[in-house]
């Protein structure tokens, strides 16, 4: 896991490099490096946080070339033909390394970097498929005078770029590229304000743009080209599934045992591939179900001796405090657990820096700062989060709730627009009036699901986006193509929506922000695609239970608890400490904001905006 950052034309400014290893200092504390080509039109900037192959060996920008240096200090220098930055892990590197080998290829270091580059220089982007982890990446080759521009299938690592004329400019982080570029987008301003954080493509400035998740931009001296290498869609369930995978079961079992055998298989490959490194790895334990069942499967994987470490976050205060069931299921299945208690005086002092933090804005993300805070100041590099389990096995209320409303709108006939017009009689900022406009709206599914995800309606959005960026926004958003009838529409929404956009986002930033990485082993392509061929009425079953069929060590303390969110009484530290900033919310605004997250989210929408050029170096202490 690393910071990347470089241009393909010319450097956006003369002091772009100095700016960009600033930044991202504490995505790579391990080391960093630069390459410039001798006519100084392309540029690559690493940080280097060292996970697999800790040697210098494997230190970027890596070159291929066929004398390599022999000395560090030579490393720049080095007549390179391609060249690669690279951010994020390729689990499966030693298999593809073995297939290269039987190739003809030899290789210098052990980890994945110099696969993807061997790979790279071989098939091009013929090659993508083959790749199972997250990942960024910038590809240059001298031999075509080309440059690459890579995001995984999932959108689990970032990839920011700026484009100017002939030339472009990239980077980990949407911050290393606001030098010049801070004209605020109202349509994206806009989009944050109906969903709590800024869809990709767009971010929250007009010449800065994000690289889609599954997509890659090409450049030449000719032309700039974006196209999609990799989408996640919903398949036809395949009704022999069950019966390929397990023909040789001879003893009868249900479709529904069957569904969680095949789930089994495919969180346990998942898992393994999420545990290699040549560091330790630790878990992130809430004492939910999708938390507890990494941690039950690391064991499996890793076997009763290993030393796994869990962490956790506790509060003095016992209205939020759900500490004692994290810390009993580490002590069931023999984890070394670490929890941070704490003090409403610990969590007002971190707020500040959190907020320094913020490189896009959106309403959540404090427990992750925090819990990575803890983490990184027990020695840990790597940690697993259960992020992804809620949209994969219907954890959330929006997969009874969505298709719910649809069903009244439909229902209802033309008698919904007196049903809308009473639901307007309801205080302004009530979640009612997000209902009122799906019953006088379309209908489809994804206003219906605005309703439950949303923060504003479409015309409060367009208000204050134009209140706070000076710019009229319009009042109409895109609404793609799903299909018309399955709960499997709520999943993908949840999956390239709130996961994408919101929760991986905050997972990326706040963890790197104390030089940590962290991965997901529930958004793992390769698990997905197995998961999506199954019929909804396998995989979406109420309760998570097809994942409950699959590992049933879940411990009845985990498995019987009610659906909750993890709370922190974030709201009393941000009254307390910063409270002048959502004055100035309440104060701004142009619509009643009532309710604590609309308020939050228009706080977050002035501090994004009027956060002066500056690169935060936060997480350092």
């Amino acid at each position: 896991m690393c910071g990347i950052a470089g241009f393909f034309g010319s450097a956006p400014a003369a002091n772009f490099a100095d700016r960009a290893l600033r930044c991202l200092a504490t995505r790579g504390p391990d080391g960093s490096g630069t390459w410039f080509s001798p006519a100084g039109d392309v540029g690559l900037i690493h940080t280097r946080l060292a996970i697999l192959d800790l040697t210098e060996a494997s230190r970027q920008p890596m070159a291929f070339c066929e004398k390599p240096a022999t000395h560090v200090e030579d490393h720049a220098k080095s007549p390179g033909r391609f060249w690669l930055i690279f951010n994020g892990e390729i689990y499966n590197f030693r298999e593809l390394r073995r297939s290269l080998e039987a190739q003809g290829e030899t290789f210098t270091t052990t980890g994945d970097t110099e696969v993807l580059l061997r790979l790279l220089i071989r098939e091009g982007v013929a090659c993508l498929p083959k790749l199972a982890g997250m990942f960024a990446f910038a590809f240059w080759n001298e031999d075509t005078e080309t440059g690459l521009l890579v995001r995984d299938p999932l959108g689990i690592k970032p990839l920011y770029y700026s484009q100017s004329d002939d030339s472009v400019a990239f980077a980990s982080e949407c911050r290393v590229l606001r030098h010049g570029n801070d004209a605020i987008d109202p349509t994206a301003l806009r989009d944050f304000f109906l969903w709590g954080s800024v869809p990709d493509p767009e971010t929250l400035y007009q010449d800065i743009r994000q690289l889609s998740a599954g997509h890659l931009l090409r450049w030449s001296r000719k032309e700039i080209t974006i196209e999609c290498w990799h989408q996640i869609t919903l398949k036809a369930p395949d009704p022999s599934i069950l019966s390929y995978h397990f023909a040789h079961r001879k003893a009868a079992r249900s479709d529904f045992l069957l569904a969680a055998d095949l789930t089994r298989v495919a969180l346990e490959e998942s898992i393994s591939r999420h545990l290699v490194s040549d560091v330790p790895v630790g878990i992130f334990l809430s004492g939910g179900i999708d938390s507890t069942i990494l941690l039950a499967l690391t064991r499996q994987t890793l076997g009763p001796r290993a030393d796994i470490r869990t962490f956790s976050i506790g509060f003095e205060d016992p209205e939020f405090d759900e500490s004692e069931l994290a810390r009993r299921t580490a002590e069931h299945f023999g984890a070394t657990h670490t929890e941070w208690m704490m003090s409403p005086e610990e969590g007002a002092a971190e707020v500040g820096p959190f907020l320094e933090a913020i490189d896009q804005p959106g309403i959540d993300g404090f427990n992750t700062w925090c819990v990575s805070k803890l983490a990184q100041r027990e020695g840990l590099k790597v940690v697993l989060s259960g992020l992804g389990g809620d949209e994969l096995f219907a954890g959330y209320q929006s997969f009874d709730q969505v298709p719910r409303y649809r069903t009244w709108r439909k229902a209802l006939g033309p008698l919904r627009h007196a049903l809308a017009a009473v639901l307007d009689l309801q205080e302004a900022g009530s979640p009612f009036r997000r209902l009122s406009a799906f019953f006088r709206g379309h209908g489809d599914w994804l206003h219906a699901y605005h309703v439950q995800r949303g923060i504003f309606t479409a015309e409060e959005a367009a208000e204050l986006s134009t209140q706070l960026a000076g710019v009229p926004a319009k009042t109409n958003w895109t609404v793609p193509l799903l299909p018309s009838d399955s709960k499997d529409v709520i999943s993908l929404l949840e999956i390239t929506r709130y996961m994408r956009n919101q929760l991986l986002r905050d997972s990326d930033v706040y963890s790197m922000a104390h030089g940590l990485e962290l991965r997901v082993p529930f958004v793992d392509v390769r698990l997905i695609e197995t998961l999506f061929s199954l019929p909804p009425k396998l995989r979406l079953r109420r309760g998570k239970q097809l994942l409950l069929d699959a590992v049933p060590e879940v411990p009845e303390w985990v498995r019987n608890q009610s659906k909750r969110g993890f709370r922190f009484p974030f709201e009393r530290w941000m009254e307390g400490q910063f409270g002048d900033l959502l004055d100035t919310a309440r104060d701004k605004s142009p619509v009643p904001l009532k309710l604590w997250y609309r308020t939050w989210a228009v706080a977050v929408a002035i501090k994004s905006i009027s956060t002066v050029e500056r690169c935060c170096e936060v997480g350092a202490a």
